[in-house]
C-alpha cells in the first residue's frame, strides 16, 4: 500500500510509487500533495533533486505574505519544473489544492 502521511497539520502527502533516497541521491517518487484551505509553508526551501509539479485542483500562491515582486497565484492545470538547487516557496492555498509531483535524481 502507498505511504500516506502529514507533512504539517494542514499539508498531507500520499506516495504513489517509487522511493527517493536523499542520502544516496538516487531514486524517484511520485506523490499527491494536498493543502487544506488556508494551509501554508513558512519559508522558501531547496532540494538536490528534480521536481515536476502539476496543480490538479484549487489555488496555490507562491511567495511571501506581502504583495512582493514575484508573488503569484496559480490555478488548476498549472505545471512547474524545478531543477536541483532552486529555492522555491513559501507556498499557501486560500481554498486548498491538490498537486501531483514527480521527484527524481539525474543519472
Amino acid at each position: 500500500m502507498a505511504e500516506a502521511g502529514r507533512l504539517s497539520a494542514r499539508i498531507e502527502q500520499k506516495i504513489l510509487a517509487g522511493a527517493l533516497d536523499e542520502n544516496a541521491k538516487t531514486g524517484n517518487r511520485t506523490r499527491l500533495l494536498r493543502f487544506a484551505p488556508g494551509a501554508r509553508t513558512a519559508a522558501p526551501f531547496v532540494h538536490d533533486y528534480w521536481e515536476e509539479v502539476f496543480l490538479l485542483l484549487g489555488d496555490l500562491t507562491v511567495g511571501g505574505e506581502r504583495k512582493e515582486p514575484g508573488l503569484k497565484t496559480y490555478g488548476p492545470n498549472t505545471y512547474a519544473c524545478r531543477p536541483p538547487g532552486v529555492y522555491h516557496g513559501p507556498f499557501r492555498s486560500a481554498d486548498g489544492c491538490l498537486l501531483f509531483e514527480i521527484h527524481y535524481y539525474d543519472r
